[in-house]
């Protein structure tokens, strides 16, 4: 069976792994999105993860704290959920890395570009943690970033709704979904896909990114089968 991409980056925000309870963990949610996980990884596809850590903690929701000191935090919830999604791939049967950012020898390989590649070269599963181990930067921006040093195919980015809309679909009934966007036009309209500096980066590097459902996990499956879900954004 042909694949459309072969090295793919997967973007799973926190806020989805906490699925109906909005809070921590939710391993059912987890382990529907890791049977697809493995189903790639059967199929020959090379998966690399960024977890976001929005579960757990959100700097805009820690008040007068230093926002240095609030990323860091949000990095450590990244890596607790990238432990977690490691755990369950593992019970799997799946052969996983995770790689943080920030150092952390007891729990995790510290982020080494060469070695992620040849991790995904054997086959391995890769999940990145702790961002881009600097603050101010996002997990989409992390995304985007590692994307590039692995040279991805492709972002597929696993959200809350089932690709990109002009208007957030979730207050405004007549909001409509697109297909298909250019990253000028994802950046002239502020479109909430992913902040403007990892829309850029991707747009640099010519990195695609598809946006899906991840209620619906198969959904990881039929991306790299190259079947239309959710939407597309390629370089102009």
């Amino acid at each position: 069976m042909s694949l459309k991409y072969k090295r793919v980056l997967l973007k799973l925000s926190g806020e989805a792994l906490a699925g109906d309870k909005g809070f921590g963990l939710d391993y059912g949610v987890i382990t529907e999105v890791c049977k697809s996980i493995k189903e790639c990884v059967e199929l020959g596809v090379e998966m690399a993860i960024v977890v976001g850590g929005g579960n757990f903690w959100r700097g805009r929701s820690s008040g007068a704290m230093d926002r240095t000191r609030a990323d860091h935090i949000g990095m450590l919830g990244t890596t607790m959920n990238a432990l977690a999604v490691a755990d369950v791939l593992e019970d799997m049967g799946v052969i996983v890395r995770v790689q943080t950012a920030i150092s952390m020898q007891a729990v995790a390989e510290p982020y080494i570009r060469n070695r992620a590649v040849r991790h995904l070269e054997k086959g391995r599963v890769v999940i990145f943690g702790c961002g881009t181990g600097n603050p101010f930067f996002s997990t989409d921006t992390a995304s985007s970033l590692r994307a590039a040093e692995i040279e991805a195919d492709i972002i597929f980015k696993a959200t809350m709704v089932d690709g990109i809309y002009d208007k957030d679909p979730n207050k405004y009934d007549d909001a409509v979904k697109y297909d298909r966007l250019t990253f000028s036009e994802v950046l002239n309209k502020g479109l909430a896909v992913m902040d403007s500096t990892a829309a850029s980066m991707c747009k640099d590097n010519k990195i695609p990114i598809l946006v899906f459902n991840m209620k619906n996990p198969e959904n990881i499956v039929k991306a790299v089968k190259g079947e239309m879900v959710g939407t597309i954004v390629e370089e102009d």
